[in-house]
């Protein structure tokens, strides 16, 4: 068998890849090709077509997040493997190979994965709120040697490359001290500043620059073990300037309704008859009542920035009518994205809202990515004083995200199809034997089972 290390460098697309000689060069020694992506095009969904061979339809992961129907409740960035539906590519390996072993360094849905070896990004959740920088590990022993996961550098208005850099790093630990047969690495850097300044200024071309280098040590450990290696994304970021704030159009439309706790409006989707859980340029809407689907329809098409409404039928098209799926699915124009508010005065807006919560919105958020701009020295102030409680030991929070859409610097998205080859996912890979012009997302798995000598 042949060693593969699948690197899932997010955002990559070829118009990046000029400024990144390392991999460049990897992909002259192999080859280049383009990758489809699935709908919608956001990384839970993705990597599971990747890992499974299926489209959403079929392994279940319709978004990031959505409406559990069987609990009430919207939940986003699950991490139980138990979720997605279909055979992994570490199961198929195993009937040819019994011993086939498996390394998955922050791909999603790692827990639970019946692999050998698991690091997931984790954070500490304090009895009494606190919440502390740390990762889950399997076996716990894994852990050992390793300096604490920089949380704060992975997600929110300080992400960055160190969080890239740790998880580079932790990859050629485990390669030479594991040797796994597969190993997984999810590499986030370039989602960060593509989403904040657009995927085609200056910012774009350094974030690709410097992540370049922080890739090589992979690649020399993959080269050192005689490994071949994959390098794939997701998805590309698309330039958008739109906000579209479709869950206060359904509001306004008395189909979407709210509680009030504390001063302060909550979703209510148990009563709601209509709302949207916003994913980037994806939102699933779902409809409590058959008979108001189409009038529901008939009000999104209407809206500006809403390029497409999907009912049962084009999803199934679109290889997305699963359960999970909402009873229409949105898709936005290009330069447009959708938000998860739902309140029609900030005031009344959850205290969550103004906080990276990634598991409290009921939809996506890139305003994390940003100190708020319409008082970022006042947000950075806020910062200090919640950091210099939480060293004293006392509760905070981290109140610094704006709640201004149109006012907010987010510049790029992802969700939709890419209408550019150029602007979208792209696979290198260092075995020439396997050149293709373009591969779809769902024979990725059989790509990788080939290039490890278990399958011709």
């Amino acid at each position: 068998m042949t060693p593969v290390v699948v690197l899932d460098v997010v955002g990559l697309t070829p118009r990046l890849l000029r400024h990144m000689p390392r991999l460049s060069r990897l992909a002259g020694q192999g080859f280049q090709a383009s990758l489809g992506t699935v709908l919608p095009a956001v990384t839970c969904s993705v990597q599971s077509t990747l890992l499974t061979g299926e489209l959403p339809a079929q392994h279940g992961i319709v978004g990031n997040g959505w409406y559990f129907r069987e609990l009430g409740e919207v939940f986003f960035w699950r991490q139980h493997n138990a979720l997605v539906g279909g055979e992994k590519v570490w199961d198929a390996a195993r009937t040819i190979a019994p011993g086939y072993t498996v390394a998955n360094i922050c791909w999603w849905y790692a827990m639970g994965a019946a692999v050998n070896w698991t690091i997931t990004p984790r954070p500490v959740y304090h009895a009494d709120g606190r919440k502390d920088p740390d990762c889950y590990t399997h076996p716990p022993s894994l852990k050992d040697g390793f300096d604490t996961f920089p949380l704060f550098s992975y997600w929110g208005a300080n992400a960055g490359l160190p969080s890239s850099q740790w998880i580079c790093h932790a990859a050629v630990k485990i390669m030479q001290e594991q040797k796994p047969d597969l190993t997984l690495v999810y590499v986030p850097h370039l989602d960060y500043d593509l989403q904040r300044y657009g995927p085609s200024g200056p910012r774009a071309a350094a974030a690709a620059a410097e992540l370049d280098v922080v890739l090589g040590p992979v690649l020399d450990a993959a080269d050192a073990r005689g490994a071949t290696v994959v390098v794939l994304s997701e998805y590309g970021i698309t330039e958008v300037n739109r906000p579209v704030d479709v869950n206060r159009a359904l509001r306004r439309e008395g189909l979407l309704s709210v509680y009030t706790q504390a001063g302060m409006e909550y979703l209510d989707p148990w009563v709601s008859r209509a709302f949207a859980v916003a994913d980037h340029q994806v939102a699933h809407v779902y409809v409590r009542d058959e008979s108001e689907i189409s009038s529901v329809s008939k009000v999104l098409a209407g809206l500006p920035g809403v390029a497409s409404v999907l009912d049962r039928a084009d999803q199934a098209a679109a290889g997305l009518d699963h359960e999970r799926s909402g009873e229409l699915v949105l898709v936005a124009e290009p330069d447009s994205w959708f938000t998860y508010y739902y309140w029609l005065d900030d005031d009344r807006a959850p205290d969550f809202a103004r906080l990276v919560e990634i598991h409290r919105k009921p939809g996506y958020d890139p305003a994390e990515l940003f100190f708020d701009p319409a008082g970022p020295a006042a947000a950075k102030g806020r910062a200090a004083l919640a950091l210099l409680r939480k060293k004293t030991g006392m509760r905070y929070l981290m109140n610094v995200v704006g709640l201004d859409a149109g006012a907010r610097a987010v510049r790029g998205s992802h969700g939709r199809l890419p209408g550019d080859p150029a602007d979208g996912p792209v696979l290198l890979c260092s075995d020439r034997s396997a050149t293709r012009d373009s591969f779809a997302a769902t024979e990725v798995k059989s790509l990788l089972l080939r290039l490890a000598g278990l399958t011709s």
